[in-house]
């Protein structure tokens, strides 16, 4: 079987160039694909597949709340079977699961319809329970699973360039997923919201065989080394960095950092999430009209991109927890913006605040965990990790919604932003690196 899997493969030990720039590509590749999966992939579908099934808005947002919540549960298993089995069969069945998955949300008013007619019940709750049913797949294998597999890949082929790859993996990311809706929208403008998912579906069938053929677990299982090194022939400055104690998921856990560093990655998804969803009503309550609240993202991703370009390429040369103090600093600026919204610098403070804390992002998430627990363990680590950022992610609108229904304003979730922050910048200052 294993001779027979390595003659339909490619052989990286036989590529004319380090196969890691194969892995660069097809990682990113596979974090591009998860968009099905991810809000911004399923926003676009809300209103035609909520009147196709009879849904309230109330409704189809709980039922995406739910099944995110539900997603969060099992990602970190997720992780284990990344470190048992290896990137290359974890991201292929998660393409194929969520290539079906879109299959069965096209079907989806058409299954709801059979089900009330075989059950003789006309309710909401059958098309709620199935909805929700597809959107936990949605999230566990999109965002989830195939994110983490693509990603954790692209941290493992890389050790001492881990930051500059990044940053163009990140770079690539950033504009490909803030266009995604523009064109997603064209394809359900032009076919319809079901052969919009059966085209999306069809795309991830044919990235599935592009994961089986390209994406390879360890370099060293092809007698390969991070970075392209070669064992023996580089000079003692330049040998790859890969002799670091191997955290597994229980000893990762036992440091403070994990906390510490999981728990900013988790604000920054709950607030940006929130933010996203109730922008309009959050401008509103301020008095500002919808334009000026749909304006502040293409500023704060140029904040976003610029901030994870320049701080990807230098942190493979600084100390990690410098990242995490700019990364609080963000936090308070946007928490401060946020609060004191209807003030002239309550904007251009929100903004510049979402945006180093969205950069940020995108360097720590990828890099610190490599970086302080090794790669043995990596993906049960990134999955713990990464169920802590969907629960955030889902729990943040209904949040914000809670609020502002009770005290009618959004303004306490800035004083509790902020004191979440100041909590975090001295429970810190002792997170240093476990390595």
């Amino acid at each position: 079987m294993s001779k027979f899997q390595n003659s339909i493969t490619i052989n990286p030990a036989k590529s004319p160039f380090f196969y890691g720039y194969v892995i660069l590509f097809m990682g990113t590749l596979g974090v591009y694909c998860s968009i099905p999966g991810q809000t911004i992939g399923v926003s676009v579908f809300t209103d035609p597949v909520k009147d196709a099934l009879g849904l309230s808005r109330n409704q189809f947002s709980n039922a995406y709340m739910i099944g995110t919540i539900m997603s969060s549960l099992f990602i970190s298993r997720g992780g284990v079977w990344f470190d048992r089995y290896g990137a290359r069969y974890v991201a292929f069945f998660a393409t194929l699961v969520l290539a079906a998955t879109l299959l069965l949300c096209s079907w989806s008013a058409q299954m709801s319809e059979f089900i009330k007619q075989a059950l003789n019940q006309e309710t909401w709750i059958i098309p709620f329970v199935l909805i929700t049913c597809l959107f936990f797949l949605l999230r566990f294998t999109g965002q989830g699973i195939l994110t983490m597999a693509s990603r954790n890949m692209i941290m493992i082929w890389f050790d001492k360039n881990r930051g500059k790859v990044n940053m163009f993996s990140s770079v690539a990311l950033s504009f490909g997923f803030s266009s995604s809706p523009l064109w997603v929208s064209a394809l359900i403008d032009g076919n319809g919201w079901q052969n919009a998912w059966r085209y999306l579906a069809l795309g991830l069938f044919v990235f599935s065989i592009l994961v089986f053929l390209f994406y390879k677990n360890k370099p060293e299982e092809h007698g390969l080394f991070p970075d392209g090194y070669k064992n023996g022939t580089e000079t003692d400055d330049k040998t790859p960095q890969i002799g670091y104690k191997q955290f597994n998921l229980k000893e990762a856990m036992a440091t403070r950092a994990f906390w510490m560093y999981a728990f900013m990655l988790a604000f920054n998804s709950f607030f940006i999430t929130g933010l996203t969803f109730h922008v309009i009503s959050i401008f509103a309550s301020e008095g500002y009209p919808k334009e000026d609240a749909i304006a502040i993202f293409l500023p704060g991703s140029v904040v976003a991109v610029t901030v994870s370009t320049v701080f990807n390429w230098l942190s493979d040369s600084l100390p990690l927890k410098l990242y995490l103090y700019l990364m609080l600093a963000g936090g308070i600026l946007a928490a401060s913006g946020f609060l004191f919204l209807a003030y002239p610098f309550g904007i251009p403070f929100l903004v510049a605040g979402f945006g180093i804390m969205g950069g940020f992002f995108a360097v720590l998430n990828a890099i610190a965990w490599p970086r302080f627990y090794g790669r043995d363990h990596l993906g049960a680590i990134t999955g713990k990790v990464m169920s802590f950022l969907v629960l955030a992610s889902a729990l943040a609108p209904p949040i914000f919604s809670f609020f502002f229904s009770t005290f009618g304003s959004y303004r306490l979730v800035g004083y509790l932003g902020l004191a979440f922050l100041t909590f975090m910048a001295l429970a810190s200052i002792k997170a240093k690196n476990p390595q």
